[in-house]
């Protein structure tokens, strides 16, 4: 495929924008770089919630800032135009009186929404936008969902059997809470990094109660998710490893006894007597979660699949074989992407 001049800037704008994720959000995580007579001159991509956006910070890379008014500004997300924790990026391009933007796309946020390029307009900037829309759409899909749809990204995730199962029948396991593994450690790995990437992760009261997981990045460096938790009836015991207070989660209940809420954490009511996967969606958009983790149980698996509220599903099989036990979820569609991990095979569906 053969690339223009700008598409070819953007690309990389997108490609320094994908370290910026799992640390920026609910923001974006924007590339930004600034091209001095087909030199790139500056870069920068979002910092963590609540610090420099990536415009700021490719425009404080560059060393020479006399060279900014004969320059172009290339970012992929639409330069912000209203104050939040930082000052609006827009006045800051006309400050430096960088004469040429080219924007991905227009940012859907309600205080934005095209008030950033008309401000850079009226300031005098030629403004070029929806350049490689489609490849800034796919790497802001997260942030795009949750101000598009009002819900997060939702990506399902299991492993399964070569036969078709997550978990042995109850008796083959100990009698100890834990995970009963059928996947290898590179593919462990591989979810870790994934759970660095995503703001929430979600999980039902039975996957707690058998497998007491962490739900946490142990094999990968980064931020781990905020937990959330179906417990209709607060049947989790606060020592759990969800509850311990390690990482607050946000805990899914239709108990309205205060007395038995613990202090680390959150409790929101929700209709367990209804369709949850909505109401989870709800409560997540409440919280400004704009990314949702979903590693199980098969119950709660399926309520997704079948309320047709999910975006990705990533599906490890292992080499073992139960015969019987917890029937994995199936879906109506074909994979996308197949990957082999050592003995592991990866399937990934986008809906």
């Amino acid at each position: 495929m053969t690339y223009t001049t700008d598409e070819k800037y953007m690309l990389r704008c997108i490609e320094i924008a994908k370290n910026g994720i799992g640390t920026t959000a609910p923001n974006p995580s924007v590339g930004a770089i600034v091209v001095h007579n087909g030199k790139i001159i500056g870069e920068g991509f979002t910092s963590p919630f609540g610090g420099a956006h990536a415009e700021v910070n490719a425009i404080g890379s560059v060393k020479n800032k006399a060279l900014l008014p004969h320059s172009t500004l290339y970012v992929t997300l639409e330069p912000c135009s209203h104050h939040g924790k930082t000052p609006p990026c827009a006045d800051l391009v006309l400050r430096h009186n960088i004469p040429r933007v080219v924007i991905g796309l227009k940012d859907p946020h309600i205080k934005v929404a095209g008030e950033g390029i008309q401000k850079l307009k009226d300031g005098g900037c030629e403004v070029h936008t929806g350049i490689m829309e489609k490849a800034c759409r796919l790497h802001h899909k997260r942030f795009l969902k949750f101000h598009e749809e009002h819900r997060p990204y939702i990506i399902l995730k299991w492993a399964q059997t070569s036969d078709g199962f997550m978990a042995p029948e109850s008796h083959e396991r100990d009698s100890t809470a834990q995970p009963y593994w059928i996947t290898n450690k590179a593919s462990r790995q591989r979810v870790h990094f994934w759970r660095s990437q995503e703001q929430g992760i979600l999980v039902g009261t039975n996957t707690v109660l058998a497998d007491n997981p962490k739900l946490n990045v142990r094999l990968w460096s980064g931020k781990g998710p905020i937990p959330l938790v179906t417990d209709r009836l607060l049947k989790i015991p606060s020592d759990f490893n969800v509850l311990n207070g390690a990482v607050p989660a946000i805990v899914l209940t239709e108990t309205a006894d205060k007395k038995r809420y613990t202090k680390e954490n959150t409790y929101a009511m929700i209709d367990f007597s209804k369709p949850l996967p909505e109401q989870i969606c709800n409560q997540c958009y409440k919280a400004s979660i704009t990314s949702l983790f979903i590693e199980g149980g098969a119950r709660t698996l399926r309520s997704f699949i079948n309320s047709d509220l999910w975006d990705e599903a990533r599906v490890f099989t292992g080499n073992q074989s139960f015969q019987e036990g917890l029937k994995a979820p199936t879906l109506p569609i074909a994979p996308t992407v197949t990957e082999k991990l050592n003995d592991d095979i990866l399937n990934i569906y986008y809906r």
